[in-house]
């Protein structure tokens, strides 16, 4: 459910607007009234990066900024956006039952946002099809969950970093030769080629302009879940429109922007590091030092569209995410004691099998 900024009437009948993933229109599930997005009254912005360092000093300029009322989970701490109106719910991320809270976050508007390709359906035959090729998952959890509750759409917030990069670096430079010995070897002399290494410094400089390196802005997944949907088509983002989240919850990001960043320069750094061993060349590389030079950082705070069950079944709780555009899925891995048991069972009567058959057959 979206706050009141994400509801949209319906030019028919005043009924909400939803997003349909379908043909990428706004569709009122009252009366059919479809309207494309851009043809109402709301302007979007423009997909376009911002500074970093203006954004640490806290000079963005008042109209990339925004204030939303949240929902922050006590057990997860997702803080997901909620309809005023909306008093009691669940989160989405852990199934956890919550009160809504009246706190006011401010935060970065987004910029860009994927909107999503996938309905509800297909998203959820997706995750039946995952769990159904789980062999050992449990027959309860895979029913509960073809016939539970629906799925809900999530735009899950991330950072996205540009930066220029120039590297000079000092190394050294293997080159494998082999030298021929004279071993002996059940008593007979016999010759083998050992391998040697022939270092030669070397130095010299890289540079590499870093586009769009992502990076999650939420902590209520695990990060194996959200790198496991990847990749995502990020050149089909669109410039951020709030129709798009009609229908849809939003995820306010609970990663700082420089904390992101932090995230992007490692990444950049094993990029980096590989370009410098490709330069040296050679067989093998020894890297002594890299100082990298990094101008013209800015950034994009981006939402990507995310289907998502949080089921509790016997106490427990799974959680299954969907990529809203691939239908790739990611999620708990459920186990089932007793098919573990079986299968365990029938490999030993297997093994039990093949040794009698070895015995019988040396006789």
């Amino acid at each position: 459910m979206a706050n009141d900024g994400h509801r949209f009437p319906c030019e028919q009948c005043g009924a909400d607007y939803r997003f349909n993933p379908d043909d990428g229109t706004l569709t009122c599930n009252h009366c059919g009234h479809s309207e494309a997005i851009g043809a109402g009254p709301w302007g979007g912005a423009s997909l376009r990066e911002l500074d970093f360092d203006t954004a640490i000093a806290d000079r963005l300029p008042d109209s990339e900024i925004e204030e939303t009322r949240v929902l922050t989970c006590p057990n997860c701490a997702a803080q997901v956006e909620f309809d005023p109106n909306t008093h009691s719910a669940e989160c989405p991320f852990c199934a956890t039952p919550v009160v809504t809270d009246t706190g006011v976050s401010r935060h970065i508007k987004p910029r860009g946002v994927l909107p999503f390709a996938l309905d509800e359906r297909t998203a959820h035959k997706a995750m039946s099809d995952w769990l159904g090729q789980l062999w050992f998952a449990p027959n309860g959890l895979k029913d509960y969950a073809r016939k539970g509750r629906r799925m809900q759409g999530i735009y899950v917030p991330y950072w996205t970093f540009d930066a220029d990069t120039k590297s000079s670096y000092r190394g050294e430079r293997g080159v494998v030769y082999y030298e021929t010995r004279t071993v002996m070897r059940d008593g007979k002399r016999v010759q083998q080629q050992v391998p040697k290494v022939r270092w030669s410094p070397k130095s010299g400089r890289v540079a590499r302009f870093f586009d769009d390196v992502l990076v999650l802005a939420s902590q209520s997944l695990p990060k194996t879940y959200t790198d496991a949907l990847e990749p995502w088509d990020l050149p089909a983002l669109e410039p951020y429109q709030p129709e798009y989240l009609a229908g849809f919850r939003a995820e306010a990001y609970t990663v700082e922007l420089q904390d992101g960043c932090q995230e992007a320069r490692a990444h950049m750094a094993r990029v980096i590091e590989r370009d410098v061993r490709f330069d040296i060349g050679g067989d093998r590389q020894r890297i002594h030092a890299v100082d990298t030079e990094v101008r013209d950082v800015t950034f994009k705070h981006i939402l990507l569209p995310v289907w998502m069950a949080a089921y509790k079944y016997r106490g427990q709780t799974y959680r299954f995410v969907v990529n809203g555009r691939t239908g790739r899925v990611q999620g708990e891995r459920p186990w089932s004691a007793i098919k573990i048991t079986i299968a365990v069972m029938l490999g030993l009567l297997v093994a039990a099998g093949v040794g009698y058959l070895v015995a019988t057959g040396q006789k």
